[in-house]
């Protein structure tokens, strides 16, 4: 089969249309002709050398697909040939096939393309496990979300906001009109505000209860102290680095705060059907009614991955970049 794929690590050039073995489907697998898959940080790193993908997990880039069902294995009993389905992977996207666990796929909703599809997996499942499982947001809350125009920060806002969270978001000034527009009460320009300042105004000093973060070490002391007693942070990623020089661990004990580490595409195959199992009782009527959408910011060509890579590493996307495969 046809598959972007790269001989050594390197910038997005290294990026290159070519061949691989079509995989084969075990006894609880489908395999998919991929029709669209989407980028992912994830990606970006492994393509460096940065981030290799799990034991077992096909070598390939992509951790979402969507597409046609065109096999089953010998113990799949909830698929059938022809069905389009959509789900998140370990690796193996960027492909004219790919195999995926029986129970890790999804019925694509009513009236949804497969780009639209291709959109929601990874992003919609670590929001929803950050949101609830790590930071068990409740009703009547409120959450601050970093990097909120990304794929994660534009999942995470919408689910917020039907878990009837209060919202605000950091983000650069020229993507705060889709932040507010997908439901953040507020809109904060992390070059030019302070983020944690303009939390304790819009709180009345008492801070927000959770925190989404991608930062880590170089917005610690501003996540701590934007946080309000007995308040949960959760961090997904560090892409700020992750020292931190001068923090002060009494401010941890006095507010009884909660940090978390999370990740998604390390953990179990039962954790993440069960975290897939929940997703779509949540989402998939919310995605068919409309009150929750995948946020696109641009189809490529699956053959200019590169570009679309580049793109992403150029911080220029409001929401998810999906490949075409054609």
């Amino acid at each position: 089969m046809r598959a972007i794929v790269f001989d050594n690590p390197g910038e997005p050039e290294v990026l290159k249309l070519g061949e691989f073995e079509k995989p084969v489907p075990k006894e609880n697998e489908i395999l998919i002709k991929v029709a669209a898959t989407a980028l992912n940080r994830a990606d970006t790193l492994q393509r460096k050398g940065m981030y290799p993908p799990p034991q077992g997990a096909s070598p390939l880039l992509g951790l979402e697909i969507a597409g046609t069902v065109t096999q089953v294995g010998d113990n799949v009993d909830k698929w059938q040939k022809g069905e389009k389905v959509f789900g998140l992977v370990p690796g193996g996207g960027y492909a004219e096939y790919a195999v995926i666990h029986q129970d890790m796929a999804m019925r694509i909703p009513q009236n949804f393309s497969f780009e639209q599809a291709a959109a929601i997996p990874e992003v919609f499942l670590t929001a929803y496990q950050a949101l609830v499982w790590n930071g068990r947001l409740q009703k009547g809350e409120t959450v601050l979300i970093h990097a909120g125009a990304s794929g994660v920060g534009t999942a995470a806002i919408q689910m917020a906001k039907e878990m009837g969270a209060r919202v605000f978001v950091t983000a650069s000034k020229s993507k705060h009109q889709i932040c507010l527009d997908l439901g953040a009460e507020k809109a904060i320009d992390y070059r030019s505000e302070d983020f944690s300042d303009k939390i304790l105004e819009y709180t009345n000093g008492k801070g927000v209860n959770l925190i989404i973060d991608f930062v880590a070490g170089p917005y610690l002391n501003q996540n701590i102290k934007s946080l309000a007693v007995d308040g949960r942070l959760v961090n997904l990623a560090t892409l700020g680095g992750g020292k931190v020089d001068d923090f002060d661990m009494r401010s941890i004990l006095s507010k009884r705060l909660t940090v978390i580490g999370s990740t998604l595409r390390s953990r179990s195959l039962d954790y993440q059907i069960k975290l897939t199992r929940e997703f779509a009782a949540f989402a998939i009527e919310r995605f068919n009614s409309g009150k929750i959408q995948p946020v696109i910011d641009s189809v490529f060509d699956w053959i200019k991955a590169a570009k679309a890579h580049r793109y992403m590493e150029e911080n220029k996307n409001s929401g998810k970049i999906v490949l075409k495969i054609d």
